[in-house]
Formats: C-alpha cells, structure tokens, sequence
C-alpha cells in the first residue's frame, strides 16, 4: 500500500465505513475524514482507525476566528492526526493561530500534526471565482498566492488542485507540502470536481499526497481500484 495516496471515506457513519474497509481487504491504508463522518462519529472515529494503524488526514476546512480556530485545533491536537486543515480565506492571524492550537495541545514530542491550508476548493473552477466570488485573477496564481501566504503564517502546506502543485512548489519551496484531491482514474467521472488529474499526472506535476474517493469507493472492485491508484503514482503501471 502506498503511503501517499489516502482513500477518502466519505461515508455517513462508522458502520458503513468499517464495512467497507474490511470487505475490500484496505485495513492500514491512509484515509481521509471529512465532515460527514466525523460530525456524525466524532473523534471516536479517529480512534478507531488508529487502532488499525491507518494515516489519517482530518479534513475539516476551519475557517472561523482566530481564538475558536485555535481553541478547537488545541482538542485536535490530542487526537495525533498526520494532517489538519483550514481555509487559507481565513486570514493570517487564523492560520498563526491554529498552528499555535495544535503546538500547545500536542500531548508528544514525537508526533506534531502537519497544518494545511485549503487554496480554492477543487469543485471551483476560473468562472465560479471571478463572477461569483468576486475574486479577480487567474486561478492558477491565486492558488500560488495562498500558498505562500499560508508558508508565511505557519502553515505546512496546502491544498491544491494538482494543476496547481508544481508551481506551488516553485514558489514555496519543495518542502511545502502539497496535498491534491480531485484525483480520478483513468476511467473514473469527474463528479463535482472542476479540476481533476490522475495520479501519474500527480506524480510529474509536483503533489506530495493524493486524495482519492469515489474513484475506488464507487468501483465495481475497490480494492483492484486502489491497486491500480497505487501503481499509476508509482509508474509501474
């Protein structure tokens, strides 16, 4: 199993999700939390999965004031998750603070959750930001812009589409962690994301970890599904 590629579980509770991890044999494997599943099972779910020795990227997007940001980072913090998230269009202030939230709740010297900021959600495409959002410019270099933003105020990295990494990567530094949803297989829809690449995309244009979900949790065999994530990423495919 690879230990860059985590399988969103975007399921509506624990029975679920445990069922489908044990029928398609993917115990162990990095996972991503999201909204739906950690408001419904809260961070016994974290629990639980740590007990199955999976990675895990606890996608929550925060984005509210710098004290509750941090407060409620300071609680994530004892849970030892790899990875947290929050929205970049916080502010400066927010991303220092939740940094300092995770720092001052960490319970071991040896584990420290990495802080990522979310650049424009991959459902997003050029359109949607200019004319809705009223946000001017091209897309590629607003990204490129909270990113480094993000670096300047503590964060570890970022969110991004993977059309987005390599340049990240350029301006940041190769260190700055960039994390890429919106990954689909060859023969995979593109659902409701705008901006979307395969993981052999992913591997040349710069991103550090995937994020994979109904590419392999919609497959007719998800375990076959997750294999062939794995070896387009390694290029052994």
């Amino acid at each position: 199993m690879s230990s860059s590629i985590y399988l969103a579980l975007d399921f509506p509770n624990w029975s679920e999700t445990d069922q489908f991890i044990k029928t398609n044999q993917l115990q162990g494997v990095p996972v991503k939390v999201g909204m739906e599943l950690f408001y419904r099972e809260g961070p016994k779910v974290i629990e639980r999965l740590k007990e199955n020795n999976h990675a895990i990227f606890l996608d929550l997007k925060l984005h509210d004031i710098p004290t509750t940001v941090m407060r409620a980072m300071k609680n994530i913090a004892a849970l030892e998750v790899d990875m947290v998230n929050v929205h970049a269009l916080g502010g400066s202030e927010m991303i220092q603070r939740a940094k300092e939230g995770l720092q001052s709740g960490s319970i071991s010297s040896s584990h420290q959750t990495k802080l990522i900021a979310v650049t424009v959600l991959t459902s997003m495409d050029q359109k949607t930001m200019n004319e809705e959002l009223y946000i001017l410019g091209d897309l590629q270099e607003k990204a490129a812009y909270f990113s480094t933003f993000a670096a300047d105020h503590g964060a570890d990295g970022v969110v991004c589409s993977v059309h987005e990494a390599k340049h990240i990567k350029e301006v940041c530094a190769d260190s700055f962690i960039t994390v890429t949803p919106g990954i689909r297989l060859n023969d995979s829809h593109s659902n409701d994301q705008k901006r979307i690449a395969t993981p052999s995309f992913a591997r040349e244009n710069g991103a550090d970890y995937l994020v994979i979900g109904r590419s392999v949790t919609q497959a007719e065999n998800p375990y076959n599904a997750y294999q062939q994530a794995v070896k387009e990423w390694e290029g052994t495919l």
